[in-house]
């Protein structure tokens, strides 16, 4: 199957990547040719739109990192909202459409909102991207403002703080700053791909169930031994 794009048409085989000089009427009319389905993504930047018709593995990687954060964040005890898919638009200026996006800080603005201002409400506190087939930039995600980017590329997952008007490498999450995210993330994909995503997931739940256990006896010990130190006095 050959690559189709005109503003009547799309048609991308799986594992495609077009890249295709357009105005931003030229965006929003693809965007419309897709009606309820979210594929191909498209995304507009400098007077250039981008297709990409994802494989089956790129919806796997999404669903699992994706999962990975949902089980820390209630893990953590934290309230959040999570989208997929979701059009982030600021009007001639940019269209992206991130893998999942989370509001964990941010939550309570867009709360029962049926759609977001791009433009006055606030950013997702965090997006992921799965990139299988060299589409994803994160500095697309600076005219929004997003605070954390996670990008899963080549099983390996980068993570970028916004500092000083561009993202920076970190290896660590402003949201879960305890956790070694490079290795969980290995170590559920190297399960995920042995076996299923699902069983990746109960074993990190247990991991966390186990850790907790650990801590929590370990606390009580420590209650259990303390002694207050008696002060003594010297009687002269």
């Amino acid at each position: 199957m050959f690559a189709l794009v005109s503003l009547d048409k799309i048609e991308l085989p799986a594992g495609s990547l077009v890249r295709l000089p357009a105005t931003w009427l030229d965006y929003q009319t693809l965007s419309r040719q897709r009606g309820d389905n979210s594929q191909p993504k498209i995304k507009y930047h400098n007077g250039e739109v981008l297709l990409m018709s994802p494989l089956p593995k790129h919806g796997r990687d999404a669903h699992l990192i994706a999962n990975i954060i949902i089980t820390l964040l209630d893990y953590l005890g934290r309230e959040y909202e999570a989208f997929t898919p979701v059009t982030m638009e600021l009007p001639e200026t940019s269209g992206i459409e991130p893998d999942y996006s989370f509001y964990i800080d941010h939550w309570p603005a867009i709360a029962g909102k049926a759609r977001i201002d791009w433009v006055n409400d606030p950013p997702p506190d965090l997006v992921l991207e799965i990139d299988v087939t060299s589409y994803s930039n994160v500095d697309d995600y600076l005219p929004y403002q997003v605070p954390e980017i996670w990008l899963y590329r080549q099983k390996n997952l980068y993570i970028y703080w916004l500092e000083n008007q561009e993202y920076i490498p970190r290896h660590q999450s402003q949201y879960f700053p305890d956790f070694n995210l490079e290795n969980l993330v290995s170590f559920c994909g190297e399960i995920a791909d042995n076996r299923n995503s699902s069983m990746a997931i109960r074993q990190l739940k247990q991991h966390l169930e186990d850790f907790y256990s650990i801590s929590t006896n370990f606390s009580r010990l420590q209650r259990l031994s303390w002694q207050p130190s008696k002060s003594r006095t010297k009687l002269t």
